[in-house]
């Protein structure tokens, strides 16, 4: 039946109780309540940031890989940035929100989840059962019939709709119809249409709950029923909670409205006084929130990818902070607000708390920076639109302002005014509209499911490849799956690309930072060359190589075979990041975190965190510390374990990573412990010397350290040794005594370079006279044009000022031959500049002769040629015109 007892007014929770509400309710469905993954999402390159609940589990419902219980229930941070721009404008849209979801892997469907979810909407939630109202897909009649007859909603209640409301598919792969759950608002919501319900385009019917049944395949125009149908529900939290606390805004819930007084605070500027402020205080207490969690979950800000959705947030949020005049730094006042209001639930905030600072304002202090500059490029566009005879600057430079340097459009129509000056608002929604469509085909380009990896599914369903790897470097095995140009198939000839997927393997796939293993995979008809390794999806491990010779068949035995030199020079660098990670931190200290890894035979690559960079003493400290430890010769050991079981002892976690319940630690000696899949020494004396090659920066507030180990670092060694040995032949001195003879040879150039410049600005200078003598008188000044030899501008300034200074007043024309360009300089007396004569206009006209151009101001100007043999010429135009110009003094 539909209820009863539900129309009374609806109780108020706080967004924690509902979050507890919702997990616990399907808690006692028997689902296991998961942790919210990270931000970026774990294996999937489709994607660049969680955009909903079922991201984590995309793998599950492809049936490539076995969920860790057939029943999920989460509250998932999401971020989605696709409608940015109308974050502040509304109520309802903000970047960063949570997803309550609950979700079926096979195990139960529709008569199952449409029953509870109305159970929790009415027994939990309380929301009136008059006021809800329920849409399903045109024809499914099966969700109409559970809505209607076992849930006991009117049909009158029941809406209808189309694939594009309440379909969900991507173009192949997994799909299926959706139903929604949708509360009545009232009429003052609404558009006073007799036969408004939910499908309206006004705002009286909110939609709170998203019931997705996974139950068709897709393939083109066809829709295959599965015999495994899954469930995907997704519930807004913020919205719910709006709902419930009787708000209309998500902006005034109790973890939202504080921090948006906080942002009101600092800008003294009162919430609901000015409806501009109003959109600036929105835009900032949202952005806030999600540059917490994202720079908490591993992001750094960058100009491309999941960083530049980072860097575009913060940005923003300066931006706005500015158009409620906050002039100082303010961004981190906030997000300690937002980790303030959001610790209960993501602890993870309070422990990076510190690092999140420190990423924040770095990127506040550039941005301060970027902003002059847009501001800078602004007054450049319409300085040159002026001189083309415009009033109005191109809306695709609107846009890179807006995009690039986060200029609203208002504000640049408000600079614009200044100057009388309009933009292009046609163009510049032209070039928005191109990014949302770039955006929107990025976001269609993963789909709800990709199904990209289809071809490895029946193998993840029949066969796990089991990694012996860490134990054997050789070992016969059976070839279970061959794939070729994306397809399955039994057999494969010589010369073939193809992907190899064996029962039992001991090459190592490419992954947390290490390279792949390299080797040899044998039959008796034929052999391949394995070039690469990767694991696609978990548990299934992929070899791609080559067919050397003959033929390879499915289920073929076969030897695989590792290039064991190559693993163990990889193994010698591996041990050695993790040696480098632990003295980073002992010396630089904890807020040292690893940001990225690259580990193979030849080199290791460590990106951290730090914020400046590392001074010689700290490099050789750190240096130093990593040999001290591998001339110890302790122990490496591997343990397997549980991630809670390994957090306690101290192992190092990356951020940002998904682990899963079982996880393997790797111990260097008695300091080190970090968890870690990659292949090892087994003592730290195995790895040789640790030599560090560089240090620098790769983006802001992350370093990167290049160095090399064993035989590695011994070539370079004897590299730098050879270069001091033919520096020590060359200088004939010992090595000891290079750094004090480098010293005086520096010292003896540097004089000599001073007695150079002396005795050219001698020569310069010795022509003084002559070019005095030379001077043509007229009745109101003097005319001086001439070539000398001068080795810079600086000399012929210095040259020009002599000439002024001696016939003051005087108009000056020097050129000089500089093998083959030709350098113009002018100089005119001011009593001459008042009565017309003009340096720039003489000295343009000679550098066009000489095939240049330049030009400059009355009283001094200089220009170049690329034609020397046209100089006399150029000399001889510019004594005419100064000439006439002096003529025509009245």
């Amino acid at each position: 039946m539909e209820g009863t007892a539900h129309a009374d007014t609806m109780k108020s929770y706080t967004v924690d109780q509902i979050r507890t509400m919702f997990l616990e309710f399907f808690e006692s469905k028997d689902h296991r309540i998961l942790p919210s993954a990270s931000l970026i999402p774990h294996g999937d390159p489709t994607l660049l940031l969680t955009v909903a609940g079922m991201v984590p589990f995309k793998h599950y419902f492809l049936g490539l890989e076995k969920p860790v219980h057939p029943r999920v229930t989460t509250s998932q941070k999401c971020i989605r940035t696709g409608d940015i721009e109308n974050v502040g404008l509304t109520d309802r849209h903000g970047t960063f929100f949570e997803m309550l979801g609950n979700f079926s892997f096979g195990d139960y469907f529709k008569k199952e989840i449409i029953p509870w979810s109305w159970e929790f909407s009415l027994d939990y939630l309380n929301l009136p059962a008059d006021k809800l109202w329920i849409t399903i897909y045109l024809d499914d009649d099966e969700a109409f019939e559970i809505w209607n007859k076992d849930v006991g909603v009117p049909a009158e209640r029941i809406v209808r709709l189309g694939k594009e409301d309440n379909f969900w598919e991507t173009g192949a792969g997994p799909c299926g119809p959706c139903s929604e759950i949708h509360i009545d608002r009232g009429e003052e919501f609404g558009c006073g249409k007799l036969d408004c319900k939910p499908g309206c385009d006004c705002e009286r019917f909110m939609e709170f709950w998203n019931l997705v049944f996974i139950q068709f395949h897709q393939d083109g125009d066809k829709y295959i029923p599965l015999d495994q149908k899954s469930i995907d529900t997704g519930m807004g939290l913020e919205r719910v909670a709006a709902l419930l606390q009787g708000k209309t805004s998500i902006f005034e819930i109790d973890n939202l409205r504080p921090i948006l007084d906080g942002v009101s605070k600092i800008a003294k500027v009162g919430y609901g006084e000015d409806p501009k402020s109003d959109i600036s205080l929105r835009v900032i207490t949202d952005h806030a929130r999600a540059v917490a969690f994202l720079v908490a979950d591993g992001v750094l800000p960058s100009n491309e990818g999941r960083g530049y959705v980072l860097r575009r947030l913060i940005r923003r949020a300066i931006r706005h902070g500015r158009l409620l005049n906050i002039s100082e730094s303010f961004l981190n006042r906030v997000v300690e607000m937002v980790i303030a209001q959001m610790k209960a639930a993501y602890p993870e905030l309070v422990e990076r708390a510190d690092y999140v600072y420190k990423v924040v304002g770095l990127e506040e202090e550039r941005f301060n920076e970027t902003l002059e500059q847009g501001i800078g490029l602004l007054s450049d566009l319409v300085v040159k639109a002026k001189k083309a005879g415009l009033t109005e600057i191109a809306g695709k430079d609107a846009f890179l302002l807006y995009d690039t340097f986060g200029f609203p459009l208002d504000l640049t129509r408000e600079i614009l005014d200044d100057d009388n000056m309009t933009v292009d608002e046609i163009g510049f929604k032209q070039a928005m509209e191109a990014q949302r469509e770039r955006a929107r085909k990025s976001r269609s380009d993963y789909g709800y499911l990709d199904s990209s990896l289809e071809v490895f599914k029946d193998l993840a369903g029949s066969v796990t490849t089991e990694f012996v790897g860490y134990e054997q470097n050789k070992i016969n095995t059976k070839i279970k799956g061959i794939i070729l140009n994306g397809v399955s198939v039994e057999t494969v000839e010589e010369k073939a690309q193809v992907e190899i997927i064996l029962e039992q393997t001991p090459f190592y796939a490419e992954g947390g930072g290490q390279v792949a293993d390299r080797g040899l995979i044998t039959t008796n008809t034929g052999s391949v060359r394995v070039n690469d390794v990767r694991e696609p999806v978990h548990g299934l491990i992929s070899h791609l190589g080559v067919v050397e010779t003959g033929y390879i068949s499915k289920d073929n035995d076969a030897e695989a075979s590792i290039d064991l030199g190559r693993r163990q020079n990889t193994a010698r660098h591996h041990t050695a990041t993790h040696l480098l990670h632990r003295a980073l931190k002992d010396i630089l200290g904890d807020h040292v975190n690893q940001a990225g890894s690259y580990v193979g035979p030849e080199s290791l690559r460590f990106d951290f965190t730090h914020f400046q960079g590392l001074t010689d003493s700290e490099l050789e400290l750190i240096e130093a510390k990593v040999n001290e430890e591998i001339l110890k010769d302790s122990q490496v050991t591997s343990e397997t374990t549980d991630l809670e079981s390994a957090k306690k002892q101290g192992a190092m976690a990356l951020f940002g990573e998904k682990y899963e319940t079982e996880v393997r630690m790797i111990r260097v000696g008695s300091d080190s412990l970090e968890l870690c899949g990659g292949t090892h020494v087994q003592s730290t004396g195995q790895i040789g010397l640790f030599k560090l090659i560089s240090e620098g920066s790769v983006a802001a507030g992350v370093r990167r350290i290049e160095a090399v180990v064993g035989t590695g670092a011994l070539e370079y060694v004897r590299g730098q040794e050879s270069v001091l040995k033919e520096l020590q032949s060359k200088l004939q001195t010992q090595i000891k005594d290079l750094p004090a003879q480098i010293d005086r040879i520096l010292e003896d150039n540097k004089r000599l370079e001073r007695e150079l410049a002396t005795f050219k600005q001698q020569t310069v200078l010795g022509a003084l006279d002559e070019l005095i003598a030379g001077a043509e008188k007229l009745e109101d000044g003097a005319i001086v044009v001439a070539e000398v030899e001068a080795a810079s501008p600086e000399d012929m300034r210095t040259l020009g000022d002599r000439i002024r200074d001696r016939l003051d007043p005087v108009a000056i024309m020097l050129a000089a031959k500089n093998e083959d360009k030709v350098l113009f300089l002018s100089m005119v007396s001011k009593s001459l500049v008042k009565k017309g004569v003009h340096a720039g206009q003489v000295v343009k006209t000679a550098a066009q002769i000489c095939g240049g151009g330049g030009g400059g101001r009355p009283d001094m100007a200089q220009a170049g040629g690329r034609i020397p043999e046209k100089l006399p010429e150029a000399l001889e135009k510019s004594k005419i015109l100064f000439g006439e110009q002096m003529k025509g003094i009245k």
